[in-house]
């Protein structure tokens, strides 16, 4: 199951959000859809960095293999931002940033790994026909 919160007034295609979910994973994640003053305080608490981010993941330990895979949470105005400086659309911003969050929650960590998160995101990316990945952006 795909539970999809946004705290915006921004419309985004929820069918592609849950396209990318079901493709990756078969567990249920919670996805939360908001703007920058709310990440930056999530930002705060759990990471202390005191300013807004693109996308924030909590995962949740899978005991059993029945739990759900936790939570993103997606800065729409954030996205809109990038979007509009790198000329494409919207909705290709969210799902960059949804695929990147998933990865994480699926233990991915692009931070501390040999690559094997960036390789991932970008057979995602091709799946998906996005733009570059965030991990790619940031290294070039």
């Amino acid at each position: 199951m795909i539970e999809i919160e946004n705290e915006t007034d921004i419309l985004i295609n929820y069918p592609l959000l849950e396209k990318v979910v079901n493709s990756m994973t078969s567990r249920d994640v919670e996805i939360i859809l908001t703007n920058n003053e709310t990440i930056q305080n999530y930002n705060r608490e759990y990471r202390n960095i005191d300013k807004p981010t693109d996308v924030l993941s909590f995962p949740i330990e899978n005991i059993s293999g029945h739990e759900p895979a936790g939570s993103i949470i997606i800065s729409l105005e954030y996205a809109k931002n990038v979007s509009q400086e790198l000329g494409h659309l919207l909705d290709e911003e969210v799902a960059l940033m949804l695929i990147h969050g998933l990865l994480h929650l699926l233990g991915y960590d692009h931070e501390i790994d040999s690559g094997e998160m960036r390789d991932k995101e970008e057979y995602w990316i091709k799946e998906f026909n996005l733009p570059k990945s965030l991990i790619v952006r940031t290294q070039d």
